[in-house]
């Protein structure tokens, strides 16, 4: 059974301090004091407005960042849109290397395979020793030399045509705008890239320098992006980048094997110029 009481009237006890309530105040054991009430439609309206924020960091930041994926564009704004590239890249590396592990053969059957080619080598010269030992040597035929005899200009007929003059030398092709050159430790990284507009064409050549790396060739600017090619195990490439949109076009190289490795880039063209974004 509630009761009420009012508070107005209540001596305070011995040392306690009251604040002053104001004249007519009246408080109801059980009940709330706090004048903030909890509505389902208030609950509700909160519950949305936390969706609304979390998915709006969804799609503009995780989903740039961490799947390259950028719906809005403002991924690419923060930069965020290389992060997400580069983890891709990476993801798909780390999945491609595990396949090739789970498919490569063991040592065992390596080590048959080069006794079985060392074998199949050595017969082979023996049967190509044994056949030149077969067929004798033939003396080379003489043939009588030609003698040129001079023919006499007759009136009314025209004199021997000149020779033909040479044609004209190709000029050199135009040295290179940049190179660059790196050494890349075993699972180190590297992105390059050329600032272009849409269109631009620019020539590229790269090199592994007696080893091989892993590339891809891809772009992105202004909120698109494109992947050109991708390779595994390259010694190198030469070939023509054309740009898809203006923007940052190239190349992101690493190295996958358990030495270092020396990269060497040339490029010239139609471009602004060579950065190096990771």
């Amino acid at each position: 059974m509630n009761q009420t009481y009012n508070v107005q009237n209540t001596p305070p006890a011995p040392g306690e301090r009251r604040h002053q309530q104001t004249a007519g105040t009246v408080f109801t054991p059980g009940t709330s004091h706090t004048g903030l009430q909890g509505t389902p439609g208030g609950l509700l309206r909160s519950t949305l407005i936390s969706l609304g924020a979390a998915l709006l960091l969804l799609v503009a930041v995780v989903l740039p960042a961490e799947y390259n994926i950028d719906p809005l564009g403002v991924g690419a704004f923060l930069g965020l849109t290389e992060m997400g590239g580069i983890k891709a890249q990476l993801s798909e590396e780390a999945a491609a290397d595990a396949a090739a592990l789970a498919n490569a053969p063991s040592p065992e059957v390596l080590a048959r395979l080069a006794a079985i080619e060392a074998q199949l080598n050595g017969m082979t010269a023996l049967l190509r020793a044994g056949a030149r030992q077969a067929v004798p040597p033939q003396a080379p035929e003489t043939a009588a030399p030609e003698t040129a005899t001079p023919e006499a200009a007759t009136p009314g007929t025209a004199a021997p045509a000149a020779p033909a003059a040479a044609p004209p030398a190709q000029t050199a092709e135009p040295a290179w705008r940049d190179e660059v050159r790196f050494v890349l430790t075993p699972g180190e990284g590297i992105e390059l890239k050329l600032v272009m507009n849409e269109g631009a064409v620019a020539e590229f050549e790269w090199s592994a320098n007696g080893s091989v790396l892993n590339f891809d060739t891809h772009g992105d600017g202004g909120g698109q992006s494109v992947r050109y090619e991708q390779g595994r195990s390259v010694p190198g490439q030469s070939d023509e980048l054309i740009a898809a949109f203006t923007g940052k076009h190239g190349w992101f190289f690493r190295n996958r094997t358990d030495q270092d490795v020396t990269l060497t880039l040339r490029v010239r063209g139609d471009y602004i110029e060579l950065i190096r974004t990771a």
